[in-house]
C-alpha cells in the first residue's frame, strides 16, 4: 500500500520570500525521506492552493493523505481555517490532519542554530538575553504556548528568555530587548519564532534594533524539516481520526 501523501499547508504571502522559504523547507523535508511524496497548498495569497492540490490528488485516483499545518501555535488556522478546507474537500480522499510543529524540542534546537550561525557560542548563553519572538496571536491558548517556551528555554542555560509579538499582544520585540537591558544581560539576542521572512518578520527585525544579534528566521532549517517528518508519522498511525474516513 502506497504511504499517504504529505499535503504541507501555508498560510501564503503577498511577500515573494514567504512562498520561496516554505517551498525550500519542503525540498529538505523530500531530500531527508526520498520516495514520500511531499505536496504544497497555501490557503491565501500563493498558488497552488489547498484546495487545487486536494482536487488534482483526488483526480490521479489517491486516496490518503496527511494534511499537516505549517503553524507554530494551534491557534485560529489550525482550529478553523484548515479543518474547513479539509472537510470540502473531495469525498473519495481520506484526510487526517496532521499536529502543528510547536511546541518541540526540536524547534528549540533550530532557534539555537539560527542564534549560533548569527554569531553566538554556546560559551555565550548565561550571559545572554534572548528575546522569543513571535508572530502573535489572539487566541489565548497560543500565547500561553509561547510563554511556556520561553520559560522551558531559559531552564537551559540562557541568561533571561523573554517572549514579545508582532502584532496582536504586548509586549513588542523592542521592549522586551530594553528589559533584557535592564536586567543587565551583557549581550542581548533576538530569536524569531517564526517560519518564513515577510511583514510580521520584518517587523520583528526593526524591533530588534537595539539588540546586539538578530536570528535569521526558522525557514528550512533541518530540525524542522525532521519534526515535520515526525508529526506525518504519528499522523499515520492507524488510532489517529481520519478527517472523512
Amino acid at each position: 500500500m502506497a504511504a499517504p501523501v504529505l499535503l504541507v499547508i501555508a498560510h501564503g504571502s503577498r511577500d515573494t520570500r514567504h512562498a520561496a522559504t516554505v517551498h525550500a523547507l519542503v525540498e529538505r523535508v523530500r531530500a531527508q525521506r526520498p520516495g514520500l511524496r511531499v505536496e504544497t497548498g497555501f490557503l491565501d495569497f500563493n498558488v497552488p492552493s489547498v484546495q487545487g492540490v486536494l482536487r488534482s490528488l483526488a483526480a490521479e485516483g489517491v486516496r490518503d493523505v496527511v494534511a499537516l499545518p505549517l503553524l507554530l501555535t494551534r491557534a485560529f488556522h489550525a482550529k478553523a481555517d484548515i479543518p474547513a478546507v479539509l472537510r470540502a474537500a473531495p469525498a473519495r480522499l481520506r484526510i487526517r490532519q496532521a499536529e502543528v510543529l510547536g511546541p518541540s524540542p526540536l524547534l528549540l534546537t533550530a532557534l539555537e542554530r539560527r542564534l549560533y550561525e548569527a554569531g553566538l557560542s554556546p560559551s555565550d548563553k548565561s550571559s545572554t538575553g534572548v528575546v522569543l519572538a513571535s508572530a502573535g496571536s489572539s487566541d489565548p491558548e497560543a500565547i500561553a504556548v509561547i510563554a511556556d517556551i520561553a520559560r522551558e528555554w531559559w531552564h537551559t542555560g540562557w541568561c533571561a528568555v523573554r517572549p514579545a509579538f508582532a502584532s496582536a499582544r504586548l509586549p513588542r520585540t523592542e521592549d522586551a530587548v530594553r528589559e533584557l537591558r535592564a536586567l543587565g544581560c551583557a549581550r542581548v539576542a533576538v530569536a524569531p519564532y517564526v517560519l518564513a521572512s515577510g511583514f510580521l518578520p520584518d517587523r520583528i527585525a526593526r524591533g530588534a534594533a537595539g539588540a546586539d544579534v538578530l536570528a535569521e528566521v526558522l525557514g528550512p532549517a533541518p530540525e524542522v524539516a525532521r519534526l515535520l517528518l515526525r508529526r506525518y508519522d504519528a499522523a499515520c498511525r492507524p488510532a489517529l481520526h481520519a478527517l472523512g474516513a
